[in-house]
């Protein structure tokens, strides 16, 4: 069944917790009827997010007579189902509407939800459900692909947003390149993936590993990143992932302006450089790999000079290919992975 979206952030609209409803918005327009969020009702999904053109921002079901699916457009720190978003699921549900839902609080173990499901005869897709049980072997790992990894400062600061204008970038330069999803938003866009945050610990490495088998047969494979290293919640998500695709380069993400750490603003995030130094220490043990470009993300700054002297500031610090993809377009990391298969094929690997 073809996807026709309506998607549901119920107030969020204009926060980052509404970063799915952006993704989808950016990436599968077509699949999107409206948006769901009465605080915004009126305006349209470009007003609104600054992508989705003139799709509408509506305030209630009744105006989405289009639509198959309600997707929760919104990610909460840990997860969890907002009170304020069940009326709307239900009443969804009650409509006919099959639902898809990125959180970690499984909608099918909701017990009235999972009820109203069974009685209207409508589906819940729980995408970060997972049974995912295999450990990493390190095993038929082909580095004839090359495998490039996007990583971050801090949670929420583009590293998916990167690996799909990467990976678009590439098979713009005549490379046969896959984005490979690793969070529910990514597998939304994608249509496959492993949501490796849901993973339980111990298989965290394999399901990353899992994924690099699936897709070796291409020549480029562009693996989105999961938070930080030096987040103090979800570093563990990180580094297996980091230990379990084996990358062969790294795409530092950071967002300008952000100086505290995501959803523990107490925090101060540590210095750009050190972070780099980290990421390369921590994935020297498996697979020596160095970080071979930065991309910057400037969502929130408007003058023009002050993310032109950013830019020039970390181009001149680092000596690496520096960009916002969504700005300035990949070209400058495209070229950056370009000439890294060069050099790695020079050595003998990939080739």
């Amino acid at each position: 069944m073809n996807r026709r979206l309506l998607i549901l952030t119920q107030g969020h609209a204009r926060t980052l917790k509404a970063k799915t409803a952006v993704s989808l918005l950016r990436y599968r327009p077509d699949q999107v009827v409206a948006v769901l969020d009465p605080d915004q009702a009126g305006q349209t999904a470009g007003e609104v997010f600054g992508v989705g053109g003139d799709i509408p921002v509506i305030g209630s079901l009744d105006q989405a007579q289009d639509a198959n699916t309600l997707l929760i457009g919104i990610a909460t720190p840990g997860g969890v189902l907002p009170d304020v978003i069940r009326p709307a699921i239900l009443e969804a549900i009650g409509k006919g509407l099959n639902i898809e839902s990125g959180l970690h609080a499984f909608l099918c173990d909701d017990p009235e939800i999972q009820q109203a499901a069974q009685a209207a005869g409508v589906l819940l897709n729980d995408v970060r459900k997972n049974d995912e049980r295999d450990v990493a072997q390190r095993n038929d790992i082909n580095d004839a692909c090359l495998r490039i990894q996007t990583v971050g400062n801090d949670c929420s600061v583009g590293k998916m947003v990167v690996a799909i204008e990467l990976a678009d970038g590439m098979r713009s330069a005549d490379r046969d390149a896959v984005f490979v999803a690793t969070g529910q938003t990514g597998i939304m866009i994608q249509g496959s993936g492993i949501p490796i945050d849901c993973v339980v610990a111990d298989f965290i490495n394999g399901a990353a590993e899992k994924l690099v088998l699936q897709h070796q047969h291409h020549q480029v494979m562009v693996i989105e990143g999961q938070a930080s290293l030096v987040h103090p919640r979800y570093s563990s998500v990180t580094l297996g992932l980091l230990h379990g695709c084996l990358p062969h380069g790294l795409i530092m993400c950071y967002e300008l302006g952000r100086e505290n750490v995501y959803g523990m603003e107490h925090l101060t995030i540590p210095p750009l450089g050190e972070i780099i130094r980290l990421y390369e220490q921590a994935a020297a043990p498996g697979h020596p790999c160095k970080v071979i470009g930065i991309a910057i993300n400037t969502r929130h700054v408007t003058d023009s000079t002050k993310i032109k002297d950013e830019r020039k500031r970390i181009r001149d610090t680092f000596g690496l290919p520096v960009c916002d993809v969504i700005r300035h377009g990949p070209g400058d990391l495209v070229q950056a992975v370009l000439e890294h298969e060069t050099k790695l094929r020079s050595q003998g690997a990939p080739t």
